[in-house]
């Protein structure tokens, strides 16, 4: 079977899980052990009043029509029967039937049998978790390291951010059809993924977004990858889903610590606590994922500045706003505001709304 191709009963399954797909959104904190019924027993679960019309729509579902909406979208497929579909997946209880990649299966197929880390948090960040996760993936992103994320608003966008900006590879997994950015306003980080990175979802096109989904993908990300690092998660959050099925899978678990006071520091910390590895830089992930030392040279966390400016620097770095910055550095008002200027025009430094700014760490 071509890489570029499905059987008809993996993509009768993907339109299945569309079909039912505001069925599943009533029981979505059951998804991940819904996912592993057949297609049967999933419509008897979930379909309620309509078994009936699902089966017999089921039952006329036409494998060469849906090909043809993937193509005319520019999706390529893989399913679970393919001998190269990613082996990572079989260790799902429910495997997803089809792939739908946007930006190259080929892509797609040499970055999964790579290495692969994922790094994911919260939607709404500090601009000291979006910096985290943006330098992480930069120092780790590589030909051989491939980051991993959702996508989402936040620490995942900051991830592929991140892993782009040093040019390495990076794989988005959406909730839904991936030649579509999800969320709508990802536009110009979608396309840059496309460029050289991939887009996939078990999810076809024409399939509009659900709730259900979110907790589908992220089995997905963890599943796919040797460690899931979480930057930044509050009690509730999404990422602790992926932390936990990554647990499941015997995966390996890091956690970026914060401030104790921040409620986005309450996911990371938990986690610690339960045995996940604490993150602080790029060996952290590489050595007990994948055994390795850093492919590169590494950044230093933080960069050497100018002796003048270095109070100043680490007074930011310490969460200081500008004027307590500029008191502990021994500045006035007019030297700090020359300071920080000089910091942020060496790329030391990145403006925040609110008049903050936050450390631009391992490099610009």
């Amino acid at each position: 079977m071509s890489p570029r191709s499905a059987c008809d009963a993996c993509l009768a399954r993907s339109w299945l899980l569309a079909r039912l797909s505001g069925h599943l959104d009533v029981v979505r904190k059951q998804v991940p052990d819904l996912l592993q019924l057949g297609d049967e027993d999933l419509i008897a679960e979930v379909a309620g009043n309509d078994k009936a019309a699902v089966r017999s729509e089921l039952e006329a579902f036409r494998a060469e029509e849906y090909m043809t909406r993937c193509i005319e979208a520019g999706l390529e497929l893989i399913c679970r029967c393919d001998p190269v579909y990613p082996g990572s997946l079989w260790s799902l209880p429910g495997e997803p039937a089809v792939l739908h990649v946007a930006g190259g299966m080929s892509r797609f197929l040499k970055f999964a049998d790579a290495h692969l880390v994922a790094i994911i948090g919260a939607r709404r960040a500090s601009p000291y978790a979006l910096e985290n996760a943006r330098s992480l993936a930069r120092r780790v992103a590589s030909e051989i390291v491939t980051v991993v994320s959702g996508m989402a608003t936040g620490v995942d966008s900051a991830a592929h951010e991140g892993a782009l900006d040093s040019t390495g590879h990076t794989i988005a997994v959406l909730p839904s059809a991936p030649q579509r950015p999800y969320p709508a306003a990802a536009r110009s980080l979608h396309r840059r993924i496309l460029t050289t990175g991939v887009a996939i979802s078990e999810l076809g096109p024409d399939v509009p977004v659900r709730r259900w989904m979110f907790p589908a993908r992220n089995r997905i990300i963890a599943a796919l990858c040797a460690m899931t690092v979480v930057v930044a998660a509050r009690e509730r959050s999404g990422a602790l889903t992926t932390a936990m099925i990554a647990l499941k899978l015997k995966r390996e678990l890091g956690a970026v610590p914060g401030q104790i006071t921040s409620p986005l520091a309450w996911g990371p910390h938990q986690l610690i606590k339960g045995g996940a590895r604490l993150v602080t830089e790029p060996a952290d992930i590489l050595i007990p994922a994948f055994g390795m030392a850093p492919p590169r040279q590494w950044i230093p966390p933080y960069p050497v500045v100018a002796p003048g400016l270095q109070l100043l620097f680490d007074a930011l770095a310490d969460g200081l706003d500008p004027p307590q910055a500029f008191e502990e550095a021994g500045l006035d008002a007019a030297d700090g505001l020359a300071a920080l200027a000089e910091l942020e025009l060496d790329g030391h430094i990145r403006r925040q709304p609110g008049g903050r700014f936050s450390v631009v760490m391992g490099g610009t």
